[in-house]
């Protein structure tokens, strides 16, 4: 069973962290509102959640397609011997790679592309080639997006705040 960090065995803030990824851009106002704390409590919770490295940041989500990079490959690279360096550093210079993972089994690499037209596709390998064998995948579509890692189950959402109601007499 995985580790999980043990603010995530706190409930509210498992539920900030749902929130946040619903929507990123969730005022601090709003958020306190939602968990029903105070704008300062919530802010040092996310700060510790920061700190700990459950989240690690805040991005902004770009198409490929609306830039003009509409192709989506995903390469294999199988370096040659004393090569492996030198595939990590291409890999960091290519801005077409957006993703680059060492894998186990035969290939060392998975390099995730994006290209304007399929005709670029050989320009990228051959850089690649230089270095050892490729075997490429062309993306057609993506059923499954990319998204977060699932947060520890049995985590209780947070209570919602009841609204005081004053009576009439």
């Amino acid at each position: 069973m995985p580790a999980f960090s043990n603010l995530l065995r706190d409930a509210r803030n498992v539920e900030l962290i749902r929130l946040l990824q619903a929507d990123p851009r969730t005022p601090l106002s709003e958020l306190a509102r939602r968990i029903g704390m105070s704008a300062p409590a919530v802010k040092e919770r996310l700060v510790r959640l920061e700190e700990s490295g459950v989240i690690r940041g805040y991005r902004l989500e770009l198409d490929p397609a609306a830039l003009g990079l509409p192709v989506t490959v995903y390469v294999r690279v199988r370096p040659t011997a004393g090569q492996l360096p030198k595939v990590i550093a291409l890999a960091q210079s290519l801005p077409q790679v957006v993703e680059c993972h060492r894998i186990t089994g035969e290939d060392c690499f998975i390099v995730k592309v994006h290209l304007s037209a399929i005709e670029t596709l050989d320009e990228v390998l051959d850089r690649f080639l230089v270095y050892g064998q490729t075997t490429t995948s062309l993306v057609q579509s993506t059923p499954v997006a990319l998204r977060a890692p699932p947060l520890p189950p049995g985590a209780a959402a947070a209570p919602v705040p009841k609204k005081s109601r004053k009576r009439r007499g």
